[in-house]
């Protein structure tokens, strides 16, 4: 896995968004956005991302909308939350279990990402 393969940005994103709402502390949409805190993906490979996990009922509170042939959903991050559905893919997935690994990996390498 490559640390911009699509399972490990999902990875990233439902385990910020699943200890934010542990913790119980609100979203910072720096750590979501396509060239935010968490990842540096080009943005079309974003909203792909986040479209799909919208439709498969991972995350919630962001509307998908389009306008002049873009999706806009950026300015909603805040509003974003992990489902149970969410969660449940999160810890019980063996693709997640494997991009969990790979950042651990990496981690292990490069201990000052």
């Amino acid at each position: 896995m490559a640390k911009d393969d699509y399972y490990v940005i999902v990875y990233k994103i439902l385990a910020y968004l699943y200890s934010q709402i542990k913790k119980g502390e609100p979203i910072d949409p720096e750590m979501l956005e396509h060239d935010g805190r968490l990842f540096q993906i080009n943005e079309k490979y974003w909203i792909y991302i986040m479209q799909n996990m919208i439709d498969q009922g991972f995350i919630r509170g962001l509307v998908q909308s389009r306008a002049g042939g873009g999706n806009y959903i950026k300015g909603q991050l805040s509003n974003c939350e992990i489902t149970p559905r969410g969660i449940d893919y999160l810890c019980d997935n063996s693709l997640m279990e494997r991009a969990k690994q790979f950042l651990k990996d990496v981690k292990d390498i490069t201990p000052f990402i």
